[in-house]
């Protein structure tokens, strides 16, 4: 039972640290824009292979 003084705040401190985690991704735009790396990779494949012809 001595056990639980231990895990709660333990616990806390964790759920403390993953808000914070995720609040700072939001506010460093980590999570701006997720399709346009993988789009960007096509058009430039794209754009390559007609200089080519």
């Amino acid at each position: 039972m001595e056990v639980i003084y231990f895990l709660v705040p333990l616990g806390l401190m964790f759920l403390g640290f993953a808000i914070w985690s995720f609040f700072w991704a939001v506010n460093h735009d980590q999570f701006d824009d997720m399709d346009g790396p993988s789009q960007r990779i096509l058009q430039d494949d794209r754009e390559q292979r007609r200089k080519q012809k």
